[in-house]
């Protein structure tokens, strides 16, 4: 497992140059390599309760949202078609929600602890995490939204 845990590692930290590459263009603001390993981070924190913490999944990301609740959403840049996602972004704009992009769905699905990779999330607040939430959730107000 060890071996394991540490190829992980290297595959979220040394390959964030390749992996802009296969990155969509509409995916921004895309999170840099720094803010990256920060939301990594903090996902790995909030999967701890996957289901109190974390909604995954475009499709339950999509009716929370709708519905009203509030935390950051985290986008793959990655996903093909870019269709299926393309009208989240809008709508957390219009709901005044937090997000960004990062590079890969396979990275967002392996900081969560599962094998299959995540197209979207949400990290609701807890105070198990509340610091890193706070420094990440001030971050993504600092990136630049496109028009």
């Amino acid at each position: 497992m060890k071996a394991e845990e540490s190829t992980t590692k290297i595959k979220l930290e040394d390959n964030y140059d390749e992996k802009i590459l296969n990155v969509n263009k509409i995916s921004q603001p895309l999170a840099s390599r720094k803010l990256a390993k920060k939301i990594y981070k903090l996902i790995k924190k909030a999967s701890k309760e996957r289901t109190k913490n974390i909604i995954n999944g475009l499709k339950d990301v999509q009716t929370r949202i709708r519905k009203g609740e509030r935390g950051i959403t985290i986008f793959a840049g990655d996903v093909f078609p870019v269709d299926i996602i393309c009208h989240l972004p809008a709508v957390c704009e219009e709901k005044d929600i937090s997000y960004c992009y990062t590079p890969s769905r396979q990275d967002l699905g392996t900081a969560m602890g599962v094998k299959r990779g995540s197209i979207v999330l949400m990290i609701r607040e807890n105070a198990d995490y509340k610091d890193l939430y706070d420094e990440v959730k001030a971050e993504l107000k600092t990136l630049s939204t496109p028009l």
